[in-house]
């Protein structure tokens, strides 16, 4: 059956039109002001402070992987958010962490998310891990003119795989450039410290929970050194966003869980400021 292109009806015309599987191209072709990448700057006199979201971690597991943020925003040298969400699922089995400017971020992830169910109901069937990574790619790539004038957004991409039953992680350059990485990840301000405190306590064997606690244990050594990095704050009851994608597919944290483990590690960085030495609790 031949789609009606002519009469409009109750949904426009392109709508009605068989096409790509892809909602980022379908939005490129019919409304492309509409793409974050294509959007016109105003001129604007010296340099514009905007809100920047800081450090994601990722560390896999046997059986999953776990994705976790700070919470914290900074204008500058200014915090503009004490409690902002910076991991968002993109579907069942992945999730997206980000980093960078804070709005423009949000907005990738929420298109990111279109694509994803918007190939599903074209092809009626889901992507893989990789197809899913490679998507992201691609709306990075297109971000690129933005990233040169500083609005750059590189996030962290985490999923189970099930085709090969075990977690995956991707990182970002602000080309698009992806690499996948194996056991951990960071990225962010805080990322080099993040990464040299996982190096010191990750292990391939590590179970969900020792995991969980090995992130936020990272985001807490990132959290010593980097000012744009929120560490956990007891006192306003904010605590980082943790999530876990397994095979029975994408879990957030509650608040109470990740705060159970905020507050063992504190207590074990009260007895030992410096951190854990050689394990992991």
């Amino acid at each position: 059956m031949e789609a009606n292109t002519r009469s409009t009806g109750r949904l426009p015309a392109p709508f009605l039109t068989p096409g790509s599987s892809s909602f980022v191209d379908f939005l490129g072709a019919h409304a492309p002001d509409m793409l974050p990448g294509n959007r016109t700057l105003p001129a604007v006199k010296g340099a514009v402070e905007l809100p920047h979201g800081t450090t994601i971690v990722a560390a896999a597991f046997p059986g999953g992987v776990v994705l976790a943020g700070d919470r914290r925003a900074t204008m500058g040298n200014v915090i503009a958010q004490r409690d902002i969400e910076k991991v968002f699922p993109a579907d069942e089995y992945s999730a997206v962490g980000i980093a960078g400017t804070a709005g423009l971020a949000v907005e990738m992830v929420k298109l990111f998310q279109l694509e994803l169910e918007h190939y599903e109901k074209i092809e009626g069937a889901t992507l893989s891990l990789e197809g899913k990574a490679n998507r992201l790619s691609t709306m990075i790539r297109g971000n690129l003119g933005m990233a040169l004038q500083g609005l750059a957004v590189v996030p962290l991409f985490a999923g189970y795989d099930t085709d090969r039953e075990k977690g995956r992680i991707f990182s970002y350059d602000v080309t698009g450039g992806r690499s996948e990485e194996y056991g951990f990840a960071a990225t962010g301000s805080g990322s080099v410290f993040a990464r040299g405190s996982m190096k010191k306590l990750y292990k391939p064997d590590l179970t969900e929970s020792q995991a969980t606690t090995l992130v936020i244990q990272a985001l807490y050594d990132a959290a010593d050194d980097d000012s744009a990095t929120g560490g956990p704050d007891l006192g306003r009851r904010i605590y980082p966003i943790v999530t876990v994608i397994t095979d029975e597919g994408f879990r957030k944290l509650t608040e109470a869980e990740s705060s159970e483990i905020v507050r063992a590690v504190h207590e074990r960085r009260l007895e030992l400021p410096d951190g854990p030495r050689a394990e992991l609790l």
